[in-house]
């Protein structure tokens, strides 16, 4: 709870500061990872540095919790926090990260704030920064207890039994632990983190989620990143895993993670919605309907460029008849084929019947996620029922949810 003197100054003094933020994280990183270089080589995503992605979503995070509390002093904003402290679980971050966090970026708040960083402003910052990073410890703390990581035990060693080539840019390992011991039991739609040792030494994590599983082996599915310049560049380990690894080789897996996965226990109408390589965690959770055997009614949703770049698209078919009561429903911007492309262009979920009681699950680009939230809102589902994942930095992390 941010002290009634903190609200007052944060409350006065966060325009300026929201509006400095992105101008804040760049001296910070620089001053981060001059200090430690070891993060950016081990760490955080080289490739969201270059682009400026991590940037924008740290500077979000930072005002979106400030703004939380300004507005709602007495509440914590716990889903936005749920959210980090997955992918920080999932990525190895230990409590001790957080005083180098803190140290590096007032540093650069008072750099770019100079003279308006008084020492009132500082205190009230310090304060949000420390709500948010206490309470980021405290969730990350009970995950990986949970998933019994604790004590440095979070890299698992899996042997990669078969690949599967989905697509042409999209392509799902199946992995054994190599240790025998049992699988972990991840919730349908959550993700593991996969670490791989690049040519230049650097050992690069990356989140991607768990398409499906049997008694014994996971899969998950990677698509080929590609850059669009030198700011945007390739996808470090996602082009290191489709041209290097195959069957028989060794990766190194977190246990899953993930605060967006489906609720085991729900009883009504489900609605899975996905567009492009967000589908992976969509094809997750109705394998794990199909396999359950639910009476529940499921309607999947997917939009991509053709059914060509629709990866997993015969499974989506073959999922939904194995259902008592489920629908599959596909949009192609530049359909070639028969099936399913009964519809053109881009998702439009105002054009389906959509019973009540619905839970939503999204999983997409930006664009898509906002066009299906308002979507859903428009059509009456409640903004509580409809559940998002967004693979990368997340930019929408101050948003509704």
């Amino acid at each position: 709870m941010l002290s009634e003197q903190s609200v007052a100054t944060i409350r006065a003094g966060l325009p300026a500061v929201g509006a400095a933020i992105d101008e804040i994280t760049q001296p910070f990183y620089r001053k981060l990872f001059a200090a430690h270089p070891e993060l950016l080589r081990d760490l955080f995503n080289r490739g969201n540095q270059a682009n400026g992605s991590q940037q924008q979503a740290l500077a979000g995070s930072i005002a979106a919790f400030a703004g939380a509390l300004v507005e709602h002093p007495e509440q914590r904003p716990d889903a936005m926090l749920s959210r980090i402290a997955h992918k920080h679980a999932s990525l190895g971050i230990s409590p001790e990260q957080y005083p180098i966090v803190r140290e590096h970026l007032f540093a650069a708040i008072v750099e770019v704030l100079g003279e308006a960083m008084t020492p009132e402003v500082a205190a009230a910052w310090d304060e949000v920064y420390w709500l948010m990073a206490h309470a980021l410890i405290a969730i990350e703390g009970r995950l990986r207890e949970q998933a019994g990581a604790t004590g440095g035990r979070l890299w698992r060693d899996y042997l990669v039994a078969a690949r599967r080539q989905e697509t042409a840019e999209v392509v799902t390992f199946v992995v054994r632990p190599l240790d025998g011991g049992p699988l972990p039991a991840p919730r349908p739609g959550q993700y593991v983190s996969v670490q791989v040792v690049l040519p230049d030494g650097a050992r690069q994590i990356r989140q991607y989620s768990i398409s499906g599983r049997t008694d014994d082996a996971l899969c998950f599915s990677v698509k080929r990143a590609t850059g669009a310049g030198p700011d945007d560049p390739d996808g470090e380990v996602s082009n290191h895993l489709h041209d290097h690894v195959q069957a028989g080789r060794v990766l190194r897996l977190s246990p899953p993670f993930g605060d967006v996965h489906l609720d085991e226990d729900g009883h009504g109408p489900v609605l899975l919605a996905s567009a492009g390589i967000g589908c992976t965690p969509m094809i997750g959770m109705l394998d794990h309907l199909a396999a359950t055997g639910t009476t529940r009614q499921v309607i999947s949703v997917h939009a991509d460029r053709s059914e060509q770049t629709h990866a997993f698209r015969r499974t989506l078919r073959q999922l939904t008849a194995k259902l008592a009561d489920a629908t599959a429903e596909v949009w192609y911007e530049q359909p070639v084929g028969a099936w399913p492309a009964e519809r053109t262009g881009r998702i439009d979920l105002s054009a389906l019947a959509l019973p009540a009681g619905l839970t939503a699950y999204l999983c997409g680009p930006l664009p898509f996620l906002r066009a299906a939230r308002a979507q859903l809102l428009a059509a009456g589902v409640p903004a509580a029922d409809i559940h998002y994942e967004v693979f990368g930095p997340d930019l929408w992390v101050g948003a509704e949810n």
